[in-house]
């Protein structure tokens, strides 16, 4: 079997025994952000998987939007990145 050549680590294990792999990961060409896909992108570069340039690069978010994601999953967990949390909470 062929692997391919990336940078940095294939898997790395979570906090809670779990292992995320790049398989994980959503596609490339992701246009459409559900809150379990931010949340992967978010769990990747917290754990090493991908680095912060990376996930920019790879999904073309910019660095306040990912930031954005990071804090909320931090704040409030997965919940916090749904669009219809955000839109509850504004007056």
């Amino acid at each position: 079997m062929y692997l391919k050549k990336i940078d940095g680590p294939r898997a790395v294990t979570l906090p809670d025994g779990t292992i995320m792999t790049r398989a994980d990961l959503p596609p490339p060409e992701t246009r459409r952000w559900v809150a379990s896909r931010k949340a992967a992108v978010v769990r990747a570069v917290a754990y090493g998987l991908i680095s912060n340039h990376q996930a920019r690069e790879v999904y073309a978010l910019s660095a306040e939007e990912l930031t954005e994601w990071v804090s909320a999953m931090s704040t409030n967990g997965v919940e916090a990145l749904k669009v219809t949390a955000r839109n509850r909470k504004q007056p």
